[in-house]
């Protein structure tokens, strides 16, 4: 007579196990392994960026002078931001920041991409000239500041010599409200120009070969390979670098307050200069609070309408490519 064994039934666990025993088997399960990938890394987010930024908020809504104690300040509500949307030097700021911030970003990567392009090949000493295009690159901000500031000044500097030498007169680089901005934006972009070059030319030598081989056997031109094939397949890494070239433009400080500490006038004077100039030589911590947080909400909206356009434009080139596809098979 055979005898079976009645079947064996798994005894779920009831749902009032402890908590900390069902989140020690969820940590143990495949599917915790990236949340514990990246919890260390949200720690360090958190502690770094979001309660510094949450506490740039509750301040901002305060009148907090440098040497208060924190329950000395006052609670205001929005008189600081409500007091920077009437300050008209906090407009002149904007109107400097944007100008500045577009200038660099717009001629940085007009040479990077050139430079890329001019030095993706193969050719004698090409790592040293690689190697001598990012120097500027590893100098320190100040350091960069000092350095331009003595080959801008009007008496010794080696700018001026070598125009007075070939007959020309001297510049008033710094001193000029017209040439300030400009010599501080010809320092930025020989600083951050390499930066470009790398990532364009990092780019470039990750295309396939096999795409501009047959453009070329189509009998493509060098041009039209590179606005047809090269550019398209590295323009997401274009935009990723005009991104991070934008919000670093904006956060200038060193540089300028070297060179220049805002003048003469205004003429040079950053939102960033100027909200270090709020908290430490006006003492006013509620506003300079607000200002950060109008800096950053404008950080954000030119990157989301940075990253938009590109989505945007992205589509409508892929559309016009399909609807030129569904034609040439129309007339085949």
């Amino acid at each position: 007579m055979v005898t079976t064994s009645p079947p064996t039934t798994r005894i779920r666990e009831p749902a009032t196990a402890p908590l900390t025993a069902r989140l020690w088997r969820m940590m143990k399960s495949r599917a915790a392994t990236p949340y514990l990938l990246l919890a260390p890394y949200l720690v360090v987010i958190s502690i770094a960026l979001i309660y510094p930024l949450i506490q740039s908020v509750i301040l901002s809504f305060q009148d907090w002078k440098l040497g208060m104690q924190p329950e000395e300040a006052e609670f205001i509500g929005f008189a600081n931001y409500l007091y920077l949307l009437g300050d008209p030097f906090v407009w002149r700021s904007v109107g400097v920041t944007l100008t500045f911030a577009f200038a660099v970003v717009s001629l940085e990567m007009v040479a990077g991409i050139g430079l890329a392009l001019l030095l993706n090949r193969q050719m004698r000493g090409l790592a040293l000239l690689r190697t001598i295009f990012i120097l500027p690159m590893m100098v320190a901000p100040i350091v960069v500041g000092l350095i331009w500031r003595f080959m801008y000044n009007e008496q010794f500097g080696i700018l001026n010599k070598l125009l007075r030498l070939v007959g020309l007169g001297g510049v008033p680089w710094l001193s000029s409200p017209d040439m300030a901005l400009a010599s501080i934006i010809i320092a930025d972009v020989w600083q951050w120009t390499p930066f470009v070059f790398i990532l364009s030319l990092a780019a470039l030598q990750s295309l396939p070969a096999s795409a501009l081989e047959a453009a070329r056997m189509d009998g493509a031109t060098p041009w039209q390979s590179l606005w047809m094939i090269k550019l398209p397949l590295i323009m997401p890494v274009i935009v990723v670098t005009a991104l991070l070239r934008l919000i670093d433009a904006f956060k200038v400080l060193e540089v300028i307050f070297i060179m220049t500490d805002g003048g003469p006038g205004l003429s040079t004077e950053i939102l960033a200069l100027h909200i270090y100039k709020t908290a430490f030589v006006s003492q006013q911590l509620g506003r300079a609070s607000a200002l950060s947080n109008l800096l950053l909400l404008l950080v954000l909206v030119l990157g989301v309408s940075l990253i938009v356009f590109t989505k945007l434009r992205d589509r409508s080139v892929a559309r016009a490519r399909a609807l030129r596809a569904e034609a040439d098979r129309l007339d085949d």
